[in-house]
């Protein structure tokens, strides 16, 4: 098998030649890839409801998409879910307590953080790197996830501050200099 630049390729697995991958294996793996931190909020009945998501991506330039991928037993992400809207916040290096109060299951969470409405209404938590406010596009089966497809409807980033990033199990941050700056 080649790729279409004609460089050999491993054919791929299929359900029938895929062997069992171990549940702690995958995830000292994949945990070697680091990834920002957002916090999904959305407004469902009148009242805030959000979640910690690692897995946040862009997805296209045109027409602008994210992709993020709630647990399937995530009761704040069925809240919002039905409200068709969300706000993605990019957390920043200050806001380590709010991704941890965020992963919580409680119903509280919004008590102890500075919000504003975004032009959906979803939260738009106070400190983030960027607000990116979406109107779910689409979803779809993920194995115990769901890859929630948003169309971005507005957009703002601010430059002073720094992500919040999650590296193999744990916290990181970049120095100013945009380099990682050993793990927090």
């Amino acid at each position: 098998m080649t790729t279409p630049a004609g460089t050999p390729s491993a054919p791929l697995a299929t359900a029938a030649t895929a062997r069992p991958v171990d549940a702690r294996a995958f995830r000292d793996v994949l945990g070697r890839f680091a990834s920002g931190l957002v916090v999904i909020t959305g407004l469902p009945d009148g009242e805030p409801a959000g979640f910690t998501c690692q897995s946040f991506t862009s997805l296209s330039i045109a027409p602008p998409l994210v992709a993020c991928c709630p647990s399937r037993t995530s009761v704040s992400w069925r809240r919002i879910r039905a409200t068709g809207a969300f706000c993605a916040n990019v957390l920043s290096d200050g806001q380590r307590a709010t991704s941890d109060l965020f992963a919580q299951r409680r119903d509280d969470k919004f008590a102890e953080v500075a919000w504003c409405p975004g032009e959906t209404g979803a939260p738009r938590i106070e400190g983030a790197v960027a607000h990116i406010e979406c109107e779910v596009e689409s979803v779809h089966a993920g194995g115990d996830h769901e890859i929630v497809i948003g169309r971005v409807v507005a957009l703002s980033g601010s430059a002073g501050h720094r992500p919040l990033l999650f590296y193999r199990g744990r916290y990181a941050a970049l120095d100013g200099s945009g380099r990682d700056a050993g793990r927090a």
